[in-house]
């Protein structure tokens, strides 16, 4: 059925033309995955705001708190990092993780469970900690103690014993033969490692470097840990160049182009400690304009980026990110199609469920997400719609959780949230609406301060006969164009003289009132 669904699409089923284009500048960095032209990964990364997730940190216990069942830690942040009893226990593997017994390398260490949490961690003593959540708005980092560190084609677990293999292998032979690797690997006593995805079809002596390289790694921190006094950083997850290097650079990309020669000598050094073939697919881009406005990446970005983002079909869909959860309304726009309205439904939801995907990534959003699509009647129209629903979104780093459709419509999932989203970073709350999107218009505001002038005249009417009302140009048009006779009404009425005064320095909503002899301000 997905094949058939993205043949509908006009997506590709083998991914070809794939380019990694990276731009490193003074003050960020910035990462971007093409795949036939088309940008479908985004990542940012300023100096200001490094990404900590994945580092390693010696902590010191500050308080418990049994009612939430969770300590606070100490890592050198403003705010105290987050620790769950939960966290704080030897973890299973995911169940996206196929377990490896290795029953050679078991030891018999006593089980641990969350009561026991506060008596092996009290007040004051120290733990070693691994950033899960990056610090969001006024909450500080979420962590675990149970470390991981990836490599290129292993995730490496110095607290676990439990290895595996990635269930994203489907292919039963290649499964096998990675058991029959994973067996063999000379991996250190009360040690785990993981198969990802990207080691299908590599050599063993792949895995044997890589091993290798993430034992060596964990030496390093270890001596950090016995030499530094908490709270410190024991361990600093790779910049965004050595990530991407790390998780993207597979058989799959056919060229990366960057424009610093550093972090092309960076790249080339990762790279050759794996495989050297890959050095030739890295090149340095020296043009005259700016390598996203080449790669035409800027423009992408743009549109992306706006609230309502168009559909090749004509339809088009909104996103909201709120408080709660973020919401995504699907509309046939333009597409209004031709007699068969249902396959226009079909077309139009099918690109949107492709497009929201795709908007998770780019845009880094997480929490409860809502999708509000076009009504279906067919149940195998709806099932198309989930069905490459889930698969766009295999491809997300971030743990997804997808339901069937509704009777109403609305698909609703979730997306794991690690640090803020792209727009959380980027932009602030507009310093003239407070971040709503909208100003009151200038009848509005012309109401309110009608309002607060007969107040004012009617309290001050034996001792102030001459007002001053300094207000925005835009609603001192309004005043003199249609609110004329009501204000000379008001003259009459308390026997006052209005005078006003336009400054282009005052917010639409706001306006003063004085008393025009001796400049204080009056208040109703």
């Amino acid at each position: 059925m997905i094949d058939k669904v993205k043949r509908i699409l006009g997506l590709s089923t083998r991914k070809t033309g794939n380019k990694l284009v990276i731009s490193v500048e003074k003050l960020e960095r910035r990462v971007a995955l093409l795949e036939e032209g088309r940008l479908e990964e985004y990542n940012v990364e300023r100096n200001s705001t490094r990404n900590i997730v994945g580092s390693v940190y010696k902590g010191r216990v500050k308080n418990i708190e049994m009612g939430l069942k969770a300590m606070f830690v100490d890592i050198g942040f403003e705010k105290n990092a987050f620790l769950h009893f939960w966290d704080a226990i030897p973890a299973a593997l995911d169940s996206g993780i196929e377990e490896i017994d290795r029953p050679e390398k078991r030891s018999s260490k006593k089980r641990i469970t969350a009561k026991e949490i506060p008596n092996i961690y009290p007040v004051g003593s120290e733990v070693i900690v691994q950033v899960t959540k990056g610090p969001i708005g006024t909450k500080g980092p979420r962590v675990t103690t149970n470390l991981s560190f990836a490599g290129r084609y292993l995730v490496f677990m110095p607290y676990s014993e439990r290895s595996g293999i990635s269930r994203k292998i489907e292919d039963p032979k290649e499964r096998e033969r990675l058991r029959k690797i994973l067996r063999e690997l000379d991996i250190p006593e009360g040690v785990g490692v993981i198969i990802r995805t990207v080691g299908e079809g590599q050599r063993a002596r792949y895995f044997v470097r890589d091993l290798a390289f993430l034992v060596e790694q964990w030496q390093r921190v270890e001596q950090a840990i016995r030499d530094e006094k908490a709270p410190a950083r024991v361990f600093e997850e790779p910049d965004l160049v050595e990530r991407t290097v790390r998780d993207f650079l597979t058989e799959e990309i056919d060229e990366v182009v960057c424009d610093d020669r550093a972090a092309i000598e960076r790249m080339n050094e990762m790279v050759g400690q794996i495989s050297r073939r890959a050095r030739n697919r890295i090149q340095f881009y020296d043009g005259a304009a700016p390598i996203f406005e080449t790669f035409g990446i800027q423009k992408q970005i743009d549109d992306a980026f706006h609230r309502q983002v168009w559909l090749k079909c004509g339809g088009y869909i909104v996103i909201d990110e709120t408080e709660a959860l973020v919401a995504i309304d699907v509309n046939t726009g333009r597409n209004k199609g031709g007699r068969d309205v249902e396959k226009t439904i079909l077309q139009t939801n099918l690109e949107a469920a492709d497009e929201i995907a795709r908007q998770l990534r780019l845009r880094n959003v997480g929490g409860l997400i809502i999708g509000d699509f076009i009504d279906m009647k067919s149940r195998k129209d709806q099932q198309a719609v989930y069905s490459l629903m889930k698969e766009r979104l295999k491809r997300d780093k971030a743990k997804t959780h997808v339901l069937q459709l509704s009777a109403l419509g609305l698909m609703e999932m979730t997306r794991q949230r690690a640090q803020e989203s792209l727009s959380d970073s980027i932009y602030e709350n507009c310093p003239y609406c407070q971040g709503r999107g909208v100003v009151k218009t200038s009848m509005t505001t012309s109401v309110e301060l009608h309002r607060m002038l007969n107040t004012i005249m009617r309290k001050y009417q034996d001792s102030v006969h001459d007002i001053r009302v300094i207000l925005n140009p835009d609603v001192l048009k309004r005043l003199k164009e249609e609110d004329e006779e009501l204000l000379v009404e008001l003259e009459r009425r308390y026997a006052g003289r209005l005078m006003f005064r336009g400054d282009p320095g005052y917010h639409h909503e706001k306006f003063m009132v004085t008393d025009a002899n001796s400049g204080a301000e009056l208040k109703p």
